[in-house]
């Protein structure tokens, strides 16, 4: 995992507000697997296998 995502020295922030880091970019890797799913889905052409990408 980066340290990317701070934008102040981390050993300088509270273990709070790192956790808050850390939740806030679970929640920015979730949305954007949800954008991958559906482009792929968007352009399968096979019924059964998006099926199966729609279920994931």
């Amino acid at each position: 995992m980066g340290f990317d995502q701070y934008h102040e020295p981390p050993e300088e922030l509270t273990q709070k507000v790192r956790t808050f880091a850390r939740m806030i970019t679970s929640l920015i890797e979730e949305a954007e697997a949800i954008g991958w799913y559906e482009q792929r889905m968007s352009v399968e052409k096979d019924p059964q296998a998006k099926a199966i990408m729609k279920n994931a």
